[in-house]
């Protein structure tokens, strides 16, 4: 009978999906709306996960060559109005504060929706010779811009992130260092790390960065079908260095204009994690990344289950698997098991009475939802085993889902047709700056643009050899 039925802890994606990405978020105990209306308070298990995250991050962009720094919250309003596009571009975001300190400010000063103005009033005062150049920049920090229509970890006034900036000597050495730090730190950690494939590719010139050249980023598909933007970088040519004058004197002696370039990602890949990889259970999150990678569980209390779960958990955390043990047993099994499930704990291992009597541990999956019994004296090397399979298969799994929603079209009309469930690939030279605006009246946009292999782009690549990528997006 339907009264007897077990309840549904979630709204199903397939009846409303921004409604179970909300249920996730409040359910799993991972962010709160902030005080001030599009702010976004990120609780400790979403921030243990964004920690993992970070760090991956911060140790590729390491490995690039770039050193951390931290610049100020404030940038004087004049600073912005320096690089007429690159303002404009963002006017409509801005948090400018006028009054501080019980007066009226002579300058209004902003607070920063990005910090290319004040790297580059900085990096026009450290860089003097080709000897200061490569200068490689990144800060970890947060920015504010005004959002209309916030969503928590996608669209937040306020969010965390990183952002580097660089200057080089050539253009060629800029867009080098650009395309590094974009394959092999972003598009590298999403697939890697968060088990996400990514469409990569440059931006039209509708959608490419405020001041920039060119705009290279990484699209991801959500388990809606729609995109979302993970990652950007940005060739800004000889814009800002013009402006704010970054040069510096060759080897022969002679006065050169900097080229500059500029790459972030965010908080926004949390919620990023949660679309690509969640189903109606909840959390679905990646080994590599997840705060915890394994929950021992005991089933029901007694001389000799909480001993040996606590053993087990020691051993696991000694094996450098970060291990939970779950001795709450003033609670129902099966709640704390929906909990775990929610939070999209990769592995759970459950430690009954009857486990122990035939020397073995239930162990269950949870991407799958396989669940099988492990040895004893196995267990350790198997769920270190178990754990790469599965962040393996997570990628496979998204990977095919993302295949399946791509579709090759002809014409805008049939792009149109295919953005109701994924992603539409149609050659530039159809689509052109006119297609775009036709889809951009029906809420669709184009993602990037590609090599006809899927590739990224390079300067010499014609625009007739392109191929759009286009959908609805976040």
């Amino acid at each position: 009978m339907a009264g007897s039925q077990k309840a549904a802890v979630l709204t199903s994606q397939d009846e409303d999906f921004p409604r179970w990405y909300q249920d996730v978020l409040n359910k799993a105990e991972m962010a709160d709306n902030g005080p001030v209306r599009g702010t976004m308070v990120i609780r400790p298990y979403a921030y243990a996960l964004w920690e993992h995250m970070q760090s991956a991050v911060d140790a590729r962009i390491k490995a690039a060559g770039a050193e951390n720094v931290y610049l100020p919250l404030l940038i004087p309003q004049s600073y912005l109005e320096r690089e007429s596009e690159h303002v404009e571009g963002f006017s409509p975001e801005l948090a400018v504060v006028t009054h501080a300190g019980g007066k009226d400010l002579a300058e209004p000063v902003v607070v920063r929706p990005t910090s290319e103005t004040v790297f580059g009033e900085l990096m026009a005062t450290w860089v003097q010779s080709y000897r200061d150049l490569p200068m490689r920049l990144n800060q970890w920090a947060n920015v504010v811009r005004w959002e209309l229509r916030p969503r928590i970890f996608l669209r937040t006034s306020e969010f965390l992130w990183q952002e580097g900036h660089t200057a080089h000597a050539t253009r060629d050495e800029a867009s080098a260092f650009t395309r590094r730090i974009h394959l092999g730190v972003y598009r590298d950690f999403l697939e890697n790390m968060l088990a996400i494939p990514v469409m990569v590719g440059i931006k039209t010139e509708r959608e490419k960065f405020a001041g920039a050249v060119t705009t290279l980023t990484c699209e991801a598909m959500m388990r809606d079908g729609k995109a979302l933007q993970m990652a950007t970088s940005h060739e800004l040519g000889q814009n800002f260095a013009t402006a704010f004058g970054i040069s510096f004197t060759d080897s022969s002696g002679q006065a050169q204009t900097c080229w500059t370039t500029s790459w972030g990602s965010s908080t926004r890949m949390v919620g990023g994690l949660i679309m690509a990889h969640g189903d109606n259970q909840g959390l679905c999150i990646p080994p590599k990344v997840a705060p915890v990678q394994v929950v021992v569980i005991v089933v029901k209390e007694d001389d000799g289950t909480v001993s040996a779960a606590s053993a087990l958990t020691d051993s696991l955390s000694y094996a450098g698997i970060r291990a939970r043990l779950d001795i709450r047993t003033d609670q129902g099994f099966g709640r704390r098991a929906t909990e775990w499930e929610l939070k999209g704990v990769p592995l759970r291992v459950e430690v009954g009475p009857r486990d122990l009597e035939r020397d073995e541990f239930t162990v269950r999956r949870r991407d799958t939802q396989q669940k099988f019994t492990v040895a004893r004296d196995a267990v350790v090397t198997t769920l270190r085993e178990l754990l790469d399979t599965i962040h393996a298969e997570m990628f496979s799994a998204a990977h095919e889902r993302l295949g399946q929603h791509v579709a090759d079209v002809a014409t805008p009309a049939e792009a149109v047709d295919a953005a109701a469930t994924g992603f539409a690939r149609i050659p530039w030279r159809v689509l052109g700056e006119a297609g775009e605006r036709q889809l951009n009246a029906h809420a669709i946009t184009v993602r990037c643009l590609q090599t006809a292999d899927g590739g990224l782009p390079d300067v010499d690549t014609p625009d007739g050899e392109l191929m759009a990528i286009v959908g609805r997006s976040y």
